[in-house]
């Protein structure tokens, strides 16, 4: 079985500027993300690669032994990008480069790095085991319902809920989930059938069983970096 670890890290961040590589506990962000897969590559003989249009975050890479000779273009360098195209093109990069064609791809999203070994581990087997499924991506419960307490505006002008229902209490609604942002794993003919978004219509979740959420707001830095040098999280990073 071939396996092909992404790390994707551009170099442009509007909202945390260079965040991907912004010291966190001591170390710069990416660090979590090239250790864990580090980490899952040495047990399970995969490939790891790096896509990013960032000299200085190869360097830092490469830094944590992490070294590779793609670059990403320009083109997949916009704000307007969206991932698969991405990760698409340095999948194929690295098939050529090493004659080989993989099985399965885990992306690891440097800017939501609270997941372990285990975490990413236990999604794999998820997907592993239903044929069916092209993709798994990782969640967590959501804070808000769009059955009971989150509104859009609707057509009329007039806001209603997002999804409608009969639920009178939050916990009589159906259950939904939050993506994180932090593990995605695909099939290699989930690329070949060209997906343009993660979600699809055989995509399964793997619902964390810890705090786990994506870096979007410097205050969102913050806090994450006082829940890991406090030692205030619910597991082992």
């Amino acid at each position: 079985m071939n396996i092909l670890l992404t790390i994707c890290a551009r170099g442009g961040s509007k909202g945390i500027p260079g965040k991907n590589i912004k010291m966190i506990n001591g170390k710069p962000l990416i660090y979590y993300t090239i250790k864990v897969a580090k980490d899952f590559a040495k047990k399970y003989n995969a490939d790891i690669t790096i896509s990013t249009d960032s000299v200085t975050i190869k360097k830092v890479a490469s830094e944590y032994g992490l070294h590779n000779n793609y670059v990403r273009p320009g083109i997949l360098s916009k704000d307007d990008v969206g991932k698969i195209s991405t990760i698409f093109d340095v999948i194929n990069f690295e098939e050529f480069n090493k004659s080989k064609t993989y099985d399965y791809i885990i992306d690891l999203d440097v800017t939501s790095p609270l997941r372990n070994l285990e975490d990413i581990e236990n999604a794999f087997r998820i997907l592993e085991k239903d044929s069916s499924a092209l993709n798994i991506f990782s969640v967590n419960n959501a804070n808000r319902n769009p059955y009971f307490n989150m509104v859009e505006k609707k057509g009329n002008g007039y806001y209603n809920l997002v999804k409608e229902g009969t639920f009178l209490t939050r916990q009589s609604a159906p259950s939904v989930f939050e993506l994180n942002a932090s593990i995605y794993i695909y099939r290699r003919n989930f690329f070949n059938n060209k997906h343009v978004k993660v979600i699809n219509e055989n995509s399964l979740i793997y619902l964390m069983p810890h705090i786990c959420f994506d870096l979007d707001h410097t205050i969102d830095f913050d806090f994450m970096g006082y829940l890991i040098s406090e030692n205030k999280l619910d597991f082992d990073l």
